[in-house]
């Protein structure tokens, strides 16, 4: 089982079930309901998906007709998308879950658009923590 839950912590999810098609979208879509230089989504059947807590907090959001985007209505977090065409699937986005997952991502997609600013080979030092310097 999966958990996850939104920033403020009035939501909270389980996924029951495994994570598939997991990709890294590059997408201008993705990256700006995002708000970073790409987005990783997943796949749960919508069996496996339970809205645990705070359902009343999730508020909508529809892009395209029959596609809507589901998110905390307290702290914005995105919790989960759903598509009328496939009622059987929901799209959750990876950084919501608090648990480690066993499936790994298969790619990056919508490549071509990428932010001009993200280089995804770059030899940028890695730290656990912020910079150093930064107060």
């Amino acid at each position: 089982m999966y958990q996850g839950g939104c920033l403020c912590g009035e939501v909270a999810i389980e996924i029951n079930g495994p994570i598939s098609s997991i990709i890294h979208c590059h997408c201008s879509l993705c990256r700006k309901s995002s708000g970073t230089a790409f987005a990783t989504n997943g796949f749960v059947q919508s069996t496996d998906f339970s809205v645990v807590k705070g359902a009343a907090q999730l508020s909508q959001f529809a892009f395209k007709p029959g596609r809507v985007r589901h998110f905390c209505s307290n702290c914005g977090s995105p919790v989960y998308s759903s598509n009328a065409d496939d009622p059987t699937r929901i799209r959750i986005r990876l950084g919501i879950l608090n648990t480690d997952i066993s499936e790994r991502p298969l790619s990056h997609n919508f490549y071509s658009s990428k932010a001009n600013w993200e280089d995804l080979d770059a030899d940028l030092p890695r730290y656990d923590s912020f910079e150093p310097g930064r107060k």
